[in-house]
């Protein structure tokens, strides 16, 4: 079954160009498409969709709230956050809302095809130093309660899995976390998915969210002492 994707932006030509790489391929459809957030609610009550590209800035509903509301449902769709700007401040409050990751839109379209198959199949689809220079912006301006609240999940976990989120969080992938354990690449498996199921966190991305809000990574994406 192809992956049924949905396009958010209030800019028709944008969707337009979307859809046109989207129909060229044949594991992909266009099944809905919106210009804000209230009018993405409304259809998805309506249209089954595996992954959402919502934009961030549009008019009645932006694409922080709308990404926010659609995670908080029953089995959501993935949301992929496209964005003009890099380092915008919407992208880092969508991985919180829940996204899977964000993306700039003059992004090429064959990386664009890769994010959407990665995000559909559960991966997250932000590289990793794009990831941390966001939070190493953004960071400083997060609340102090926020540390507070997110500190004592962490005891949640064993000392191999603080051990391997702190490298997902620094922006190692599974095979370079396994080559620095000496583990199997199937073990890392095994212990993100823990760290997520043990945190109740979607994705990688909302690893280094909370690593960095709980203290554990700090700006930089050194460890902390």
């Amino acid at each position: 079954m192809p992956i049924r994707v949905m396009l958010v932006d209030d800019q028709v030509l944008l969707r337009t160009g979307f859809r046109m790489v989207l129909a060229a391929q044949p594991d992909m459809e266009v099944v809905a498409e919106a210009g804000d957030g209230v009018e993405a609610l409304e259809v998805l009550r309506g249209t089954a969709v595996d992954v959402v590209l919502m934009d961030v800035r549009m008019p009645r509903l932006d694409g922080v709230e709308a990404t926010s509301r659609i995670c908080a449902q029953t089995d959501p769709p993935k949301v992929l956050i496209l964005t003009t700007f890099d380092l915008d401040e919407y992208a880092f409050s969508a991985l919180k809302a829940g996204a899977s990751g964000f993306m700039l839109k003059d992004v090429p379209p064959a990386e664009l095809l890769g994010a959407i198959r990665a995000v559909h199949s559960g991966d997250a689809v932000v590289a990793p130093s794009t990831t941390r220079r966001l939070l190493d912006r953004f960071t400083p301006m997060l609340p102090s309660s926020g540390r507070e609240q997110a500190s004592p999940q962490l005891s949640r976990l064993t000392d191999r899995e603080r051990e391997v989120m702190l490298l997902v969080a620094q922006g190692l992938s599974n095979g370079e976390i396994a080559a620095r354990l000496v583990l199997s690449e199937a073990t890392v498996k095994t212990h993100v998915g823990r760290i997520l199921t043990k945190l109740g966190l979607r994705d990688r991305v909302q690893v280094v969210v909370m690593a960095y809000e709980s203290g554990l990574v700090r700006a930089g994406g050194q460890s902390a002492p």
